[in-house]
């Protein structure tokens, strides 16, 4: 099994971040799609196991609440009906907590669009000093 070198994963890493998609990734790092994807899902672990360890009670004086939406596979109208109702495909929402004076986003969930699921983003012990976060009303 192959290893990617330090070097390689922060050149991978950086494409990314930058927001180059997969498959440019894979053009201009000449490593396979799986891997990257492997590392990005690694990556994120990390990034996560990060955050619940660094960022607890804040001193955050204001919280809102933000939502953005994309899709998995196909947007819901084209989603085939074998997977109509399964997470993954169709519609989903990125909600989170966001800091408006630091900009931090201390907390984030991605679920489905169903009623109710920005009241569950703040709960965790990095907001939890506080109350309810405020959600913003377009």
């Amino acid at each position: 099994m192959n290893r990617l070198s330090r070097a390689e994963r922060a050149q991978i890493i950086r494409a990314l971040v930058e927001g180059n998609s997969i498959r440019s990734t894979a053009r201009m790092t000449g490593a396979a799609r799986n891997t990257i994807t492997t590392l990005l899902v690694q990556l994120g672990t990390a990034c996560a196991a990060y955050q619940d360890r660094k960022l607890r009670f804040l001193p955050s004086t204001r919280i809102e609440c933000d939502e953005i939406w994309a899709f998995c596979y196909a947007k819901a109208r084209n989603v085939p009906e074998d997977k109509r109702g399964e997470f993954g495909y169709g519609d989903v929402w990125t909600w989170t907590a966001i800091d408006p004076d630091t900009k931090l986003v201390p907390s984030w969930l991605v679920r489905d669009a169903r009623p109710g699921r920005c009241s569950t983003v703040h709960r965790g012990p990095a907001l939890a000093a506080h109350g309810s976060p405020r959600p913003d009303h377009h």
